[in-house]
């Protein structure tokens, strides 16, 4: 049974090696849910995006799974604890975009301290405004990162030629302060920070980490960042944050409620969409066309060296 589901689009490199590896590999980027369940007692290995929750009815219908890997950092899809109850190993691939997600990171951060896309649709329309787009350099600023794996790593790595101070808070780590960033509390971050970018998975723990009462204690007016997920930052507290002053550019890539029709649904899109202190992405910050292949490349790497009991 040495094969593998795979439910979402995917570099075609993943077949390529994982099949030289003696798997044999069936690529179904538009199944659905119901009939992934029919067919999932039939294989060794899953291979998932984002298309449907891993839980516990999924993994009790797929008997025969050894391994699931997902195309991408976050495993907040799949049932963990379950899945680990059930032997099946978990592979995912920070490797592959963490390079996208910090690039990402620092193009948000320059287009909102530099006032671009504001800029740029003020000139498209024309207007001709220096004063009102008048910028803030990043140099001599202090760079807060909450969550220092792989991407905030990145994030770190990409700030180097800024000439900033980058300190990093991580609930799970200690002793990581290294050449981009220094170890600090989550008091310093707080107290420091002149730019906040969160690069966590989302946890019960994390789960509106950045709300109103988090948001009040910070001591200077930051820029905010999130490349993580959505439901780690309450949109309606950045909201109330830019009407206070206390954000002064907000770049999220990720939302609590993401895709239409159900985003425009949420009582604070339309102030969300108004807002020129806001810059949005649709969760493409690891999504490039160089880490549609690595991503791929990774997980087969990972799948190549694991130890599994036949």
């Amino acid at each position: 049974m040495k094969n593998i589901l795979i439910v979402d689009d995917l570099h075609p490199i993943f077949i390529e090696q994982t099949e030289a590896l003696g798997y044999t590999c069936d690529y179904r980027p538009t199944i659905k849910l119901d009939e992934a369940l029919t067919l999932l007692p039939n294989y060794e290995g899953l291979v998932i995006r984002s298309k449907f929750q891993v839980d516990k009815a999924v993994l009790d219908t797929a008997v025969n799974l050894k391994f699931i890997a997902r195309a991408g950092a976050g495993m907040d899809n799949i049932d963990e604890n379950y899945a680990g109850q059930k032997g099946v190993i978990l592979v995912n691939a920070p490797e592959g975009n963490r390079d996208a997600v910090g690039e990402h990171a620092v193009g948000m951060l320059l287009s909102l301290m530099n006032n671009l896309n504001r800029g740029d649709a003020e000139v498209r329309a024309g207007l001709w405004q220096r004063e009102a787009n008048r910028g803030y350099e990043l140099k001599g600023r202090t760079v807060g990162i909450i969550g220092y794996g792989h991407m905030g790593q990145s994030f770190a790595r990409k700030l180097k030629g800024f000439d900033v101070e980058v300190i990093a808070y991580d609930k799970y780590k200690t002793g990581f302060s290294d050449a981009y960033a220094r170890e600090v509390s989550m008091e310093e971050i707080v107290k420091h920070s002149d730019v906040l970018s969160l690069h966590v998975p989302l946890t019960p723990e994390t789960k509106g980490l950045v709300n109103d009462e988090y948001l009040f204690h910070f001591r200077k007016p930051i820029f905010l960042l999130n490349t993580s997920r959505g439901k780690v930052v309450e949109v309606q507290a950045v909201l109330n944050a830019i009407k206070q002053e206390k954000i002064l550019g907000a770049g999220l890539d990720v939302l609590e409620v993401e895709k239409f029709p159900a985003l425009g649904e949420q009582a604070w899109f339309e102030e969300l969409r108004q807002s020129d202190k806001v810059l949005l992405s649709p969760h493409v910050a690891g999504w490039t066309f160089d880490s549609y292949r690595k991503i791929s490349e990774v997980m087969a790497a990972k799948i190549k060296n694991l130890d599994i009991q036949t």
